[in-house]
């Protein structure tokens, strides 16, 4: 069996920012190699684990997709041994000053997010919150040091350590989404002792926080009968409390919307319930934010589901997780995999 809580905190102690995987796909793939009959990487990156099924050749296939990229910085610019900043994929301005960071230059370099003093910056930004382009990462050396070390199109990831809290709760940078990947880990651990008909492609897509070209592509190769995307949701923090935000700890969301198909809710509905394990339905009155929206859409369509683990401080260095809502996510789609059964699509149609 394996920890699910030391593994995550490897993940989260790794690099792997969108476009940029390498880092957190090997250590992915180190633990899904025994979990799964065959791994292979997509042309763009994502890793695809096959793990076969039982059912008569040929199998129908069940793809589930958990983007392992993450949110980070890119240097722009060097002003006298301070690097200028941008952001890769969605960066919340108003935590980076004073956040430590890891600079990947021509060698690893630990740094830190600065602000110029209020009374150098623009009368309208002073004593507010420092939009990106003023703010600076420091890495300590001088001028000329950090000239050869470092240049524009580096890299700049988070560099605060995972730590756990009371209640069960885990904090870090890119619980977005790696919380996923280790839901989909527990999904397929949960596979060993379970026999399921149809074949299952575990997938760790590339890209989402920029492009979704993981979700657009994949599918395209694997050619999956169904879908499902795990990612993470809103949960309910300071000031955030109303019908848009999910309880920590108490449940995963299941997506309703245009991007999911009717009958694959229903199914995981009633699973939840028979299951007991607790649920909301979280309403995706548009495109959903994830890969299913990628993945609905490639071809000439796939029938997709959204399953979601609530968390809080999305797109921040201090992401915030239940280690429990996490097990309930995997153990939901360990047991609808085992449960699909070989007419399952004969069944299937879109009544909304």
């Amino acid at each position: 069996m394996i920890e699910i809580t030391p593994f995550l905190k490897k993940m989260l102690s790794l690099p792997g920012l969108s476009g940029y995987e390498t880092p957190i796909r090997d250590l992915i793939a180190e633990t899904w190699r025994p979990l799964v009959n065959e791994l292979a990487v997509s042309r763009l990156g994502s890793l695809h684990g096959l793990r076969r099924g039982e059912g008569a050749d040929p199998r129908p296939r069940l793809l589930i997709s958990a983007h392992m990229d993450a949110i980070g910085l890119m240097v722009t610019g060097i002003v006298e041994g301070f690097l200028r900043i941008t952001q890769i994929g969605g960066v919340d301005d108003r935590i980076l000053p004073g956040q430590p960071v890891v600079v990947h230059g021509r060698q690893v370099l630990p740094g830190v997010v600065v602000k110029p003093p209020d009374y150098l910056l623009p009368p309208n930004k002073a004593t507010r919150t420092v939009p990106l382009q003023y703010l600076l990462v420091d890495v300590g050396f001088p001028p000329e040091e950090v000239n050869q070390l470092v240049r524009p199109g580096d890299l700049i990831s988070f560099g605060q350590e995972p730590f756990e809290l009371s209640g069960e709760a885990l904090a870090g940078h890119s619980l977005d989404n790696r919380a996923s990947v280790a839901a989909l880990t527990v999904c397929l651990d949960e596979l060993q002792h379970l026999r399921h008909t149809w074949d299952l492609w575990a997938v760790a897509t590339v890209q989402e926080e920029e492009t979704l070209g993981g979700a657009f592509t994949s599918p395209f190769e694997i050619q999956p009968h169904l879908v499902v995307a795990v990612d993470v949701t809103f949960a309910k923090g300071p000031g955030s409390n109303d019908h848009n935000t999910f309880p920590l700890g108490k449940g995963i969301t299941l997506g309703w919307g245009p991007n999911i198909h009717p009958a694959l809710f229903n199914a995981f509905k009633d699973l939840a319930e028979r299951l007991e394990i607790p649920f909301t339905m979280e309403a995706m009155p548009r495109h959903s934010g994830t890969d299913a929206y990628a993945m609905q859409v490639i071809a000439s369509g796939y029938p997709s589901m959204v399953v979601s683990i609530p968390l809080r401080y999305m797109h921040t260095p201090v992401e915030m997780v239940s280690l429990k809502d996490i097990y309930r996510a995997g153990r939901i789609l360990a047991e609808f995999i085992a449960r699909l059964e070989p007419d399952f699509l004969k069944k299937f149609t879109w009544e909304d």
